[in-house]
């Protein structure tokens, strides 16, 4: 007699500044014998450490969080572990929250009154590579149609800033502990959206927007 072939499980791990959530969200989860809670974090600058430890699949990620929110962590987080699949799992429903979570690499976004089961069909479609968004949120960007112009993430803020003191990509990739990679990566993407080209435009951008002073406080 044969028997059924294993579901793998996808490690998840949960960062909410609430414990009431995350304790609601693993009992949740345990019913379902393919996923596995890895961690649970209240903080989004403890959740970087976290998950390179723990390696999760998909990580359900809070916005409103001290110390760090959850859209700049899923930026960084990323960098580290680009295989790593991150949820929004946030009260916030406006299309701007929305497009943010997106920009900063998120796969998906799902509501905090959804139900338990959507959110367990949220994690395997993103776990396998897809994306997932509420019903309502989807409705939300039609209804609420996000600003049509790119802004530079955290995570581009920052580098901007050690670029208009002069650092070299090898210097920021160093002080950030990222790649040589990664940092050319964003300083493409930061020329893209701000549609500028030369060393003194963005010295010129960054010190009108304040962002010299970003890189002392990340």
């Amino acid at each position: 007699m044969s028997l059924l072939p294993k579901h793998p499980t996808i490690k998840v791990m949960l960062v909410d500044d609430h414990p009431m959530v995350q304790d609601g969200l693993s009992a949740c989860l345990s019913y379902y014998d393919d996923i596995e809670v890895v961690g649970a974090i209240n903080d989004g600058k403890e959740a970087l450490a976290k998950a390179i430890e723990c390696e999760p699949d998909v990580i359900l990620m809070d916005i409103s969080m001290p110390s760090m929110n959850g859209l700049d962590a899923t930026e960084i987080i990323l960098e580290s572990l680009p295989n790593t699949k991150i949820l929004i799992f946030s009260m916030h429903n406006s299309a701007e929250f929305v497009t943010n979570a997106v920009q900063a690499g998120a796969s998906g976004y799902v509501l905090k009154d959804t139900g338990s089961e959507e959110v367990y069909l949220a994690i395997k479609s993103v776990a396998k590579g897809n994306t997932h968004f509420s019903s309502s949120i989807a409705q939300v960007l039609i209804d609420q149609p996000a600003k049509n112009q790119e802004r530079l993430t955290t995570r581009e803020q920052v580098i901007l800033g050690y670029i208009a003191q002069g650092f070299s990509s090898k210097e920021v990739a160093q002080t950030l502990s990222i790649s040589y990679r990664t940092v050319e990566a964003h300083r493409r993407n930061i020329k893209s959206k701000l549609k500028l080209d030369s060393l003194a435009e963005l010295v010129r951008y960054a010190v009108e927007q304040g962002l010299i002073e970003k890189n002392e406080k990340a």
